[in-house]
């Protein structure tokens, strides 16, 4: 019998098979758990994340996000498999997007949180990778302010700076803001970053990214501050039918 992996592997090799443009990872994504809704988010995004390295003969990804059957290759030279390479590691981030939405709701950190990623604010100062709101429900006696919260995942070790950079320009608009960074990364690098986000308030969170599945570790929890009224109200306003309905 075949384990949940090789089941999602040979489901997402036949609908690839019927798309000769190929299907997006979000697409995939929202397939599996339209067939299979009781497999864990986990399994499904580790998966995916692992495709193209267990099946190279049956799917290849020709851009960013993007899985394509093999029989829809339009050939490869050295320059394109160098870009996929580099897709590859950023789709491993956009893998973790979903997964660390729902691991901020079981640390109640929100009461709801969604993937977002991209570029939908439009906007030079970034789109978090997740954003999610805490709401105070009504069975409860005391109610906190609400409170947004937003996340930068960074897989590429490489970057982590630049991704300390962003999580702190996502105060603006946000009472916490969350740094995610591999697992494995350097003891040196981790340390830096543990002083700069204590300096900061901001959270630091340690990612596993292996073939096995995701998983997080709270190193640090976000500090609340107050951000700026004009801007949380611009961002609430963006997400409002996602997050508050």
């Amino acid at each position: 019998m075949p384990t949940r992996k090789e089941q999602i592997y040979n489901y997402v090799i036949e609908e690839l098979k019927k798309e000769p443009k190929g299907l997006r990872h979000s697409q995939l994504s929202n397939r599996i758990f339209e067939k299979w809704p009781e497999i864990p988010e986990g399994t499904v995004y580790g998966s995916l994340y692992t495709l193209t390295e267990e099946r190279p003969n049956d799917v290849y990804k020709p851009a960013r996000g993007v899985f394509r059957h093999v029989q829809f290759r339009e050939g490869t030279g050295a320059e394109e498999k160098k870009e996929i390479e580099k897709e590859e590691e950023e789709e491993g981030e956009e893998a973790l997007y979903g997964p660390f939405a729902h691991y901020l709701e079981q640390e109640e950190e929100c009461t709801k949180a969604i993937p977002l990623g991209g570029n939908r604010f439009g906007r030079k100062w970034g789109t978090p990778d997740v954003v999610g709101v805490f709401k105070s429900r009504e069975s409860y006696i005391y109610k906190r302010p609400l409170e947004v919260v937003s996340a930068e995942i960074k897989t590429d070790t490489s970057e982590l700076v630049v991704a300390f950079g962003q999580a702190c320009a996502y105060k603006l608009f946000s009472h916490k803001s969350y740094l995610v960074v591999p697992q494995d990364s350097s003891e040196g690098d981790l340390a830096r970053l543990d002083s700069l986000c204590q300096i900061f308030g901001i959270g630091l969170v340690l990612a596993k990214t292996d073939s096995s599945g995701s998983g997080f570790e709270t190193r640090l929890r976000a500090v609340r501050h107050e951000p700026d009224a004009f801007y949380v109200n611009e961002v609430l306003r963006e997400l409002e039918t996602d997050l508050l309905r």
